[in-house]
């Protein structure tokens, strides 16, 4: 099999374990990820986001294969569109 045939085969789930060990260098165990593990699991991520997903979210990969980033003012205007920012008091974190 080749890696766009296991990128497109993946599922959510697979997907999800992965973008998590990714993020905190650990498997769903607890083991730590090796170097190979991790730069690979994170390459399967970043196409995974791109070639499925095709997200426009921001510090994801788009279908383009680039990193999505947007401007503060795309920022404010994607978050003040959708309510999404919660807003807390000091003491209730």
């Amino acid at each position: 099999m080749d890696f766009n045939s296991l990128v497109l085969a993946m599922s959510v789930d697979t997907y999800q374990k992965l973008l998590e060990a990714v993020s905190t260098r650990r498997w769903a165990d607890g083991s730590l990820l090796s170097e190979d593990q991790h730069a690979q699991s994170m390459q399967l991520v970043m196409a995974y986001q791109a070639k499925v997903l095709k997200s426009d979210e921001p510090f994801t990969i788009g279908a383009d294969g680039q990193m999505v980033v947007k401007s503060k003012t795309e920022m404010k205007a994607q978050f003040s569109a959708d309510n999404a920012i919660a807003r807390f008091a000091h003491n209730d974190l």
